[in-house]
């Protein structure tokens, strides 16, 4: 035979301790947190506005705190696939688990180069290996390579 149930539920126990309330903030600020991610082991940190600097619970890895209003902008690491977070502007940004150098450019960046044949002035995106004209269907070659031109006139 089932057993019957009260009526109302029991009311819960009084913690013995009041809840931690943190002290307001000072001078006036909002008292917000920001988030970082971790230098060492790359887990997402957060930390109260004004630190300088954040020691990781996980891997005892402190990290810097970029100054207040720094942009940040975010890359795909090309070595291990890592989402990368770094200081907007910046030129390359090194990958803390796989230390590959990843170039960092801005969406819209372009670079120019004359056509290994034609002379015709193209405009590629930076990070391009080769550009095709499009009046003579040359491929000029950029970046550290050895060029097209110096291939062509050498064979």
């Amino acid at each position: 035979m089932p057993v019957p149930l009260a009526p109302y539920p029991t009311p819960p126990a009084q913690p013995l301790a009041p809840p931690y309330t943190p002290p307001p903030p000072a001078n006036g600020s909002t008292g917000g947190q920001s988030q970082l991610v971790c230098s060492g082991c790359r887990n997402l940190l957060m930390y109260p506005v004004g630190a300088t600097s954040v020691c990781c619970a996980v891997c005892n890895a402190v990290t810097a705190v970029p100054p207040p209003g720094t942009e940040m902008a975010q890359l795909v690491c090309g070595g291990c696939h890592t989402l990368l977070m770094y200081i907007r502007g910046a030129t390359s940004v090194q990958c803390s688990c796989c230390h590959t150098v990843n170039l960092a450019l801005e969406a819209n960046q372009v670079a120019h180069v004359n056509c290994g044949s034609c002379k015709m002035l193209l405009m590629y995106q930076y990070g391009a290996r080769s550009v095709k004209c499009a009046v003579c269907s040359f491929i000029t070659s950029v970046g550290g390579s050895t060029s097209t031109t110096d291939q062509k006139l050498n064979n």
